[in-house]
């Protein structure tokens, strides 16, 4: 059985500097891009989707459906590649490929020494060398954010996300929506506060932004960015032209 195990590498690819797109982790086994196999010409998803300690790449003994991958323009247009995940004694199983655009995806079961592939998981999820400075602060204050449950619920806003692009490395993103809990006939507006990095200490720079942003109502020094100019309207806030 040993000689039937496939080895998994994990890469994670980062776009030029100016491109678009965002960091990618291509799973590799035994040598072959099983995303570019899959769904090619197509990114895979980020780091911070399928990594960390209980990300959906870390087998369990209940199987669950892992998207790898999605088509730019999105998987309702153009497909995305789905592989389930179980362990399943000392080994770990990929199976069950899918892509809703494409029926009868054809890629085999892989089997992996359990250790092996945990271990793999781990030094992905611990490397950062990838990272650039703004990526990096995006993720830490991302961190702090989620932990910050009562100062959302006092202004009424929701987390959607801090992300750092390769097309301005030097810039991150903090994205909120409000109110924090619309239905799905309800008003809503997605807002964004955007900020140049300093050359300082990612961790430091991170905790002063924190702490200016949990001084006041966020919607205050952001812009919208989503929703409709009727719900803008709605909600007594300016649409943006």
């Amino acid at each position: 059985m040993a000689s039937q195990l496939s080895q998994l590498v994990l890469r994670i690819v980062v776009p030029e500097l100016g491109s678009d797109g965002t960091a990618e982790v291509r799973p590799i086994v035994d040598g072959v891009d099983v995303v570019a196999a899959g769904l090619p010409k197509e990114p895979a998803e980020s780091p911070r989707t399928l990594l960390g300690a209980d990300a959906p790449l870390v087998a369990t003994a209940e199987p669950r459906e892992v998207r790898l991958a999605e088509a730019v323009c999105t998987e309702g247009c153009c497909g995305a590649l789905y592989v389930t995940i179980r362990r399943d004694g000392e080994h770990v199983v990929w199976s069950d490929w899918r892509d809703p655009d494409s029926p009868g995806t054809a890629l085999p079961e892989f089997r992996f020494d359990a250790q092996q592939y945990q271990a793999e998981v781990d030094r992905a999820s611990a490397d950062r060398s990838w990272e650039w400075r703004a990526c990096t602060v995006a993720r830490l204050l991302q961190c702090e954010l989620e932990r910050q449950t009562e100062w959302f619920e006092r202004w009424d806003c929701r987390l959607v996300g801090v992300h750092s692009y390769p097309s301005s490395r030097a810039w991150f993103t903090f994205y909120f929506s409000h109110p924090r809990r619309a239905g799905r006939d309800d008003p809503w507006l997605q807002f964004r506060i955007v900020r140049r990095v300093s050359p300082a200490d990612p961790e430091t720079e991170a905790a002063e932004i924190l702490e200016r942003l949990l001084a006041r109502d966020p919607r205050e020094i952001a812009e919208v960015c989503g929703g409709t100019e009727e719900w803008a309207e709605q909600l007594g806030y300016r649409w943006p032209r």
